[in-house]
């Protein structure tokens, strides 16, 4: 499963939501018997970083979007979270 573009609005920031919603995409993956959990955040998202290590992702890989991004040395961090089976 893919977690693509969770935002929380500013004026909401800092009250838990992204962690309870974090949650609750790992809790509806590993009810619908999803292996992982997989994103990709960018290099200056240190707040998304630290949220999704703690909710026990990790990183895998980094890439760079494009040509001007390498120069830049501007690079994207992909994330993934194992989810235990039932078994």
């Amino acid at each position: 499963l893919e977690l693509k573009r969770m935002s929380v609005r500013k004026d909401y920031r800092g009250r838990g939501l992204s962690k309870a919603l974090c949650g609750e995409v790992l809790r509806f993956a590993r009810a619908r018997g999803y292996e992982a959990v997989v994103l990709s955040t960018s290099m200056v998202q240190v707040a998304a970083q630290r949220l999704y290590e703690g909710q026990g992702f990790r990183k895998v890989g980094t890439y760079s979007p494009s040509l001007l991004a390498t120069l830049l040395c501007f690079q994207v961090f992909r994330y993934r979270c194992d989810l235990p089976s039932r078994a």
